[in-house]
């Protein structure tokens, strides 16, 4: 296998029941430079089997085994043979989404940011639910990140690794380890020394992440308080320290009490998940569905469903990080794809939208400052027809949809050779050219979508 770009870390415990689910999905990314270290921690059940299947079918796969000294020691062990560019971590009870790394390994490359921190899902039983924390997705300096993790200190969003994309040369360069010491918040104190030698961090609002809660409390796990208690104490230690770093004397002195909030915020074992989520949807629900058997299918409509619903998979996470839908982002990329403005009866047309659901969805992007509707008289008569026109607030995506164009197509080429795709765009055109010939004639035996009148 050639060097590949992203180490992917997964610690196994006693893990036989998540584990196959786990691997899956990290092996079938849609991004495939990555390698998957897989350490067994002494497991007693069939994790070490399981382990030892993938890596005789998958040549990304690396397996190493040891006595059981903790989650800490095997992360570390990991990072120590890692070849990556980057290193991601998984933990074996949970699962990510088919565009995590690629999502993940984009946003680094195009920034040249040192961290990259995503949304995720809370899963539980049959109940999911987005969370993040950071809105925008500019890229952030050290002091603008702190200040976002200052209002919610004791956040899974900030504390944990798995939902984080690192670079290995900064973890090598400044000898960054786990501390097998302790055994609560292990994971923050390593994201705190870390951001330390960061310069620039990066969010990312896509859902990338299917966190499982599963484990219970330190108390229910055997924990005595005293040691609560002195762990809490020196992961604060840590935390003050890390601001104290990062701010001057004086600013330090104005956030002295807001940082002291972590105090407050940590006195729980950190998030705990109700039975269920307010706000939650199905598990399987969370992204647009896809129809097995539609894609499965030959035919002309097969087809023209699986290009959409590529396109579709693509655009999503650009509606998630602008909580719009997906009609309400497909409107946006379509009107800032043809640099006009375009009808009612276009849009509509060109969503398969009725007319009152596509008044619904405008009134929420006119509302948004996104677009703009103008009533505009047609020709030389009295009848009008209202215009829907992008405004300077969209035009910041425009990058996005110029990256879900790539990514469409990459896809659609996979495998193809540079002669190949030059081939198959001439035949299109042609074909493209055809199909407009057909479909101009009915247009002008009635005058032409642009003399009916709006109502």
């Amino acid at each position: 296998m050639n060097k590949p770009m992203v180490s992917v870390i997964v610690p196994v415990y006693n893990a036989e029941e998540f584990l196959e689910r786990c691997v899956e999905s990290i092996l079938n990314q849609e991004y495939k430079e990555l390698e998957l270290i897989l350490v067994n921690d002494g497991s007693q059940d069939s994790s070490s089997d399981i382990c030892r299947k993938y890596e005789e079918k998958d040549s990304r796969v690396r397996v190493f085994s040891k006595e059981n000294t903790g989650v800490s020691d095997s992360r570390n062990l990991a990072i120590s043979h890692a070849a990556g560019k980057y290193l991601q971590f998984v933990d074996s009870d949970d699962w990510l989404a088919p565009d995590a790394t690629r999502l993940l390994v984009r946003k680094a490359e195009e920034t040249g940011c040192d961290l990259v921190i995503a949304d995720f899902y809370r899963v539980s039983g049959d109940r999911v639910l987005p969370k993040g924390d950071i809105e925008e997705e500019s890229m952030m300096s050290l002091e603008e990140f702190a200040a976002h993790m200052m209002e919610n200190p004791a956040d899974f969003y900030y504390g944990v690794l798995w939902n984080k994309l690192y670079r290995r040369e900064v973890v090598e360069q400044y000898h960054l380890r786990m501390d097998q010491e302790i055994d609560w918040c292990e994971d923050f104190m390593f994201n705190l020394e870390y951001m330390r030698h960061a310069e620039t961090i990066c969010a990312l609002r896509t859902p990338v992440y299917y966190y499982l809660k599963r484990k219970g409390s330190l108390v229910s796990q055997g924990m005595n308080i005293s040691k609560i208690v002195r762990m809490k104490l020196m992961v604060f230690e840590y935390y003050n320290n890390f601001y104290k770093h990062i701010l001057d004397e004086e600013d330090y002195e104005k956030n002295r009490l807001q940082v002291y909030r972590f105090l407050v915020d940590s006195a729980g074992d950190g998030i705990v998940l109700p039975s269920i989520l307010s706000g939650a949807k199905k598990l399987g629900h969370e992204r647009t569905k896809v129809v097995s058997a539609a894609v499965e299918e030959e035919g002309i409509l097969a087809e023209a469903y699986r290009n959409w619903k590529l396109l579709q998979y693509y655009l999503e996470p650009v509606g998630l990080k602008c909580d719009l839908s997906l009609t309400e982002i497909s409107i946006l990329m379509y009107l800032s794809q043809i640099g006009r403005s375009a009808s009612r009866d276009e849009l509509a047309g060109i969503m398969n939208l009725s007319r009152p659901r596509l008044a619904a969805v405008l009134q929420k992007l006119v509302k948004r400052e996104m677009v703009r509707i103008e009533e505009k008289r047609i020709g030389k008569s009295s009848k009008k027809r209202s215009e829907i026109m992008l405004l300077p607030a969209a035009d910041g995506l425009k990058r996005d949809f110029d990256l879900v164009k790539v990514s469409y197509q990459e896809s659609l080429f996979s495998g193809f050779e540079k002669e190949e795709i030059e081939q198959y765009e001439a035949f299109a055109k042609r074909m493209r050219e055809n199909a407009r010939g057909v479909l101009r004639q009915p247009a002008a035996a009635f005058g032409g979508a642009d003399f009916q009148e709006e109502t």
